[in-house]
């Protein structure tokens, strides 16, 4: 016997069906969102000062191919980025121009991954006025040099290389991160600086570089974390994957940074 339904019923029975048919959908979905990036995310990014040119290339990039994410750089020496990390500044990312930097807050971010590496070279005037040609040049007591701080990265680096020469240099000034350092030689308050490559290859219209052979230089290295505290741990932890993606490789590469 075939029952007939009122038509009440009828729109009941499909109300129920409707229902039954999109609890399925709608889990499938909550899992996939659950897997994502937050779709209007908003990123602190503490990044070394030698970054802040590609970084805004890079940010670019990654906002146009990630639409509802903005990042927000805040760049500075490795020691001033640490120290904001250890007093709780909040942010979501953390990128260093070494790994000692890196490792002194350990505690307070995920794991690094190796972004990039660097070099340094000798920043003079346009022109190299003084014919500065190597190192050992740098220890001419007429020589105005400007080296970045003992306790920066680029500070380590240049002494680490100097020692290594048997170079002494009396610096007229150590500053607090590269880019104050570049600065002092592009305006002429310093006959040369020891610089990483990439920033002077920023300012090549206004400073000259002269290469240090691989055997007599350093390499400078770059990881980049998430940060634990972050609000934006997935948005986070995407950024710093797609640094060492083909994309990222692409632009950092571009700007003079050399393989992880």
């Amino acid at each position: 016997m075939t029952l007939a339904l009122t038509p009440g019923r009828r729109r009941a029975a499909a109300a129920a069906l409707t229902a039954a048919l999109l609890v399925p959908l709608a889990a499938c979905s909550g899992g996939d969102d659950a897997n994502a990036p937050a779709a209007n995310a908003e990123l602190t990014v503490l990044a070394a000062a030698s970054l802040t040119d590609v970084f805004k290339t890079a940010g670019a990039a990654y906002e146009k191919a990630h639409p509802g994410t903005k990042l927000t750089f805040s760049f500075a020496g490795s020691q001033e980025l640490v120290a904001q990390v250890s007093q709780g500044s909040p942010a979501d990312v953390l990128v260093t121009a070494d790994t000692k930097s890196m490792d002194k807050v350990g505690a307070d971010t995920g794991t690094p991954v190796v972004i990039a590496t660097n070099r340094l070279v000798i920043a003079t005037g346009e022109g190299n006025p003084h014919q500065v040609d190597d190192l050992k040049d740098l220890a001419d007591p007429k020589l105005k040099v400007v080296l970045a701080a003992p306790e920066v990265p680029a500070g380590k680096y240049s002494a680490q290389i100097l020692e290594k020469q048997g170079v002494t240099v009396k610096p007229v000034s150590q500053e607090a991160n590269v880019r104050a350092v570049l600065s002092k030689v592009e305006l002429g308050e310093a006959d040369a600086g020891l610089v990483y490559k990439t920033d002077a290859a920023s300012a090549a219209d206004k400073v000259d570089a002269v290469e240090i052979p691989d055997d007599r230089n350093a390499v400078a290295t770059y990881p980049a974390a998430t940060l634990k505290d972050s609000k934006n741990a997935e948005a986070a932890a995407a950024f710093v994957a797609w640094l060492s993606s083909a994309e990222g490789q692409r632009i950092l590469q571009d700007a003079g940074f050399q393989k992880p």
